[in-house]
């Protein structure tokens, strides 16, 4: 998981604006942030590790030239934790291409294995989406262009998608072109668009950004599409994969993505109050002999699904978790050992739990460590943890009684 942005404007630069979009879908990539932008002759880019206000912190940082622009925030899924690793990644062969990808080529290998016998590029770092960039970039040289057009554009994603397998949600600079955007042919990673009423374009990760920042929402980019806004702002779209299956992942809807997001046209928080009324009539059909006294959510996703759980089992809901705010996302922390430490310093447990509903492994794990002390002092006499599945989660219910 990472968190893209894409910009247009007619006429002023557009790295302000994408620093405070990237601000907005910070929650999706805590590792690294870089921002590329483009003025029809010069691509400018600034990229380093760590969180958006981090990376940024200077005015020559922010004075990136160009009226188009793309940003990242990067959540490691595939190489390492390095500043090399940070996007967006650049080629200049066959012209000046800029990449930030959102997702995972499970055929990264090999892509790498054709470019590499192929002999158009050498590559750099451990990360398929440098990867894809060099893949697209392949592509667009076998075009045989004299003057680049959208065409040869959509032509060479036609290869790609042909190649590629996997995830994938990207915003390109393509000089002497424009913005790109497009989205692998099963929606696994979400791409929105969203228009000002200045004629300027923003294209995201989630549908909150937008709105964070003014954009009316427009469109969702359809799976296996790609959509061009030029250097002078027009658009254009195009189908470029030739099988489409709809199959969005639903992690984005349990955990990646902030509430008050729409993904095609579905409501995060609305879906996370159905998983609520799912969880809840379980409960009432294959529990319905456990003594629930209140429902208490692991912060801060749970939330409304544990609300609804109560609301289902007419018990009530409370908050039993102390949250440290100046502690990230543990889930998308690249490596175990931090991901622990960080957990043992987020949440905090400060009386009786009768019932908690969780999200994440590592957040269950210290629960169950700190009951078992507490269950030594007597303090609890029942409890019972689910852990919701929707195919990538496990369900467990432990009980825990007194000695």
């Amino acid at each position: 998981m990472c968190g893209i942005i894409g910009l247009y404007h007619p006429t002023e630069n557009v790295s302000g604006e994408i620093y405070d979009a990237l601000i907005q879908v910070q929650h999706r990539g805590q590792d690294a942030a870089g921002i590329a932008t483009w003025d029809s002759k010069k691509l400018s880019i600034h990229k380093e590790l760590g969180v958006v206000t981090e990376v940024f912190k200077t005015n020559e940082s922010l004075g990136l030239e160009g009226n188009v622009g793309i940003g990242h925030v990067r959540y490691p899924t595939a190489g390492c934790s390095d500043v090399s690793e940070a996007q967006p990644f650049h080629s200049s062969n066959p012209v000046n291409i800029c990449l930030a990808h959102n997702g995972t080529l499970t055929n990264s290998d090999e892509m790498k294995k054709f470019l590499l016998e192929s002999r158009f590029c050498q590559l750099n770092t451990q990360s398929d989406s440098e990867v894809l960039l060099n893949l697209f970039a392949y592509e667009l040289s076998k075009t045989d262009f004299d003057v680049l057009q959208n065409s040869h554009v959509f032509e060479a994603l036609k290869r790609v998608y042909e190649r590629c397998e996997g995830g994938f949600a990207v915003t390109m600079i393509v000089g002497g072109v424009g913005l790109v955007a497009f989205r692998d042919a099963n929606g696994i990673r979400p791409l929105v668009v969203g228009k000002k009423d200045d004629e300027s374009f923003m294209v995201a990760s989630e549908s909150s950004a937008l709105s964070a920042l003014g954009y009316e929402f427009e469109y969702d980019i359809d799976p296996g599409s790609a959509v061009i806004i030029s250097e002078s702002g027009v658009v254009e779209k195009s189908v470029c994969a030739e099988s489409i299956s709809h199959s969005p992942c639903l992690f984005e809807f349990v955990y990646f993505s902030r509430p008050d997001s729409v993904i095609d046209s579905i409501s995060v928080h609305k879906s996370r109050l159905r998983m609520g009324d799912f969880l809840g009539d379980k409960i009432l059909r294959d529990y319905s002999h456990l003594e629930i006294d209140a429902v208490i959510p692991v912060p801060d996703t749970s939330r409304t699904s544990a609300m609804q759980v109560a609301h289902k089992l007419g018990v009530k809901y409370r908050e039993g978790f102390i949250k440290n705010r100046y502690i990230g996302r543990t889930f998308i922390m690249p490596l175990q050992e931090e991901r622990k430490k960080s957990v043992r310093r987020k949440l905090n447990i400060p009386f009786y739990l009768l019932m908690i509903q969780l999200l994440e492994g590592q957040q269950a794990n210290k629960l169950l460590k700190w009951l078992e002390k507490q269950e030594q002092k007597k303090f609890y006499s029942h409890l019972q943890l689910l852990l919701l599945n929707f195919k990538i989660f496990m369900v467990l219910i432990w009980l825990l009684r007194k000695n």
